[in-house]
């Protein structure tokens, strides 16, 4: 690579980090820093053995579809939203390990506030990857592959997983060069060199570039980025309307779009597929009830609380229905949650109708501080939510499973309540 160089965090001599010689970051001050396998990561923090060999998170039913999964893994083939029977059948020998998404969201937590401490021009996009624009900090900290090597090193040093950070000077090509450069890298790509790094790549590696879109450009003989970059805009607008102009600019690097900190989650949600089409409304309360749980405590541990609960139905042919209603104060509380889904179900009208997928949604949402609660005749000042903040606790220290309403331990019977 005679225009970039990865940085990498392999042992030198004496256990130190070997170094490399990085391209010239001025004008680069837009990172983009992405997790390495996430989910799996973390969960071989409590199971060290496994480190080195194919592990696998995902549920384990027939119907489940992979979360993430290591490097080792990921070599047989296996690769996020992937069925999980594809990827047992691609790599058998894989470990399966259920997810644990309150873990996550804690680790995800502490990521995003080492971010916090670097500049407050923070763009999170998912759980495990963020944008900042260093451009503030680097008379306190340093160039911005400086940066983002501190970065790196904070992330492994304080919650042992690893991250690769692409350095650039737009948000577009910084993804690019993290994915490049993952795992455990660095890489900047040069604002002179930006045409180099982006022309040899396939053209699907465009941000709004999807299948459909893909395949029509290959079928006009468009494979690559650099042959995008040949084609007039005028032909593209015609082929393709507006995104052809905007595939245009990305593929000689203009991307205007600025780092936007602290954009508020605009929903929470969880769903789940089940295993085998389900027309039990016992079964489905409880499934219900455990998205609401789960949905409750990520409200919690965002600091949200949101006033409006949906639902979501998905037939055994796939049709979709959704329900939702606007509550008359905001909650965090998955006992208002839950109640909430149950009855939004049962208006639906599919209490004997097979399912297969269900889901809640909280939106609407809003700082949980803001938010000011007026307690009804006869209601104590403490309650469902303290009792559910306490659970938070326990399930931090001993695990999710710890502490569960009984109608998730014992069988199974009508009317589930609280």
């Amino acid at each position: 690579m005679s225009r970039k160089q990865v940085l990498r965090s392999e042992p030198g001599p004496g256990g130190r980090r070997a170094r490399a010689p990085l391209a010239d970051d001025t004008g680069c001050p837009i990172l983009h820093v992405d997790m390495d396998a996430f989910y799996a990561s973390v969960e071989l923090l409590d199971r060290p053995e496994l480190k080195g060999t194919p592990v696998i998170i995902g549920a384990a039913g027939a119907r489940g579809v992979v979360l993430s999964a290591t490097y080792e893994a990921r070599g047989f083939g296996v690769h996020s939203a992937m069925p999980m029977t594809r990827a047992r059948r691609l790599c058998p020998q894989a470990v399966v390990i259920p997810p644990d998404h309150r873990k996550y969201a804690e680790v995800s937590k502490g990521v995003m506030e080492i971010f916090q401490t670097i500049t407050p021009e923070v763009e999170p996009i998912a759980s495990d990857e963020a944008f900042l624009d260093v451009g503030g900090a680097l008379r306190r900290l340093g160039t911005p592959a400086e940066i983002g090597a501190l970065i790196r090193a904070q992330v492994a040093e304080r919650h042992g997983i690893t991250c690769s950070v692409g350095v650039a000077g737009s948000k577009f090509v910084a993804k690019l060069a993290s994915r490049e450069c993952k795992p455990d890298g660095l890489l900047v790509i040069p604002a002179d060199g930006v045409v180099e790094f982006l022309h040899p790549l396939p053209v699907a590696a465009l941000w709004g570039v999807g299948e459909r879109t893909e395949q029509a450009l290959v079928r006009l003989g468009i494979r690559t980025v650099g042959d995008l970059a040949q084609v007039p805009v005028p032909t593209l607008r015609r082929e393709f309307g507006a995104v052809g102009a905007h595939l245009a600019a990305l593929a000689w690097g203009r991307d205007e779009r600025r780092v936007t900190p602290h954009v508020p989650d605009k929903s929470i949600g969880a769903e789940e597929t089940f295993s085998h089409d389900v027309d039990d409304p016992g079964e489905i309360h409880r499934e219900l009830l455990r998205l609401s749980e789960r949905v409750a405590a990520r409200l919690r541990g965002g600091g949200h609380v949101g006033r409006t609960v949906s639902v979501k139905l998905r037939r055994s042919d796939f049709t979709t229905i959704t329900r939702s209603r606007t509550l008359r104060e905001a909650t965090d509380v998955a006992k208002e949650i839950y109640a909430t889904a149950r009855e939004l179900y049962g208006a639906a009208g599919l209490e004997r109708v097979r399912l297969r997928l269900v889901g809640v949604r909280v939106e609407n949402l809003r700082p949980a501080g803001s938010a000011t609660r007026q307690l009804g005749l006869g209601e104590r000042e403490t309650g469902w939510r303290e009792a559910e903040k306490a659970m938070d606790k326990a399930a931090r220290r001993f695990g999710p499973e710890a502490v569960r309403p009984a109608s998730l331990v014992r069988p199974p019977f009508d009317g589930i309540d609280l």
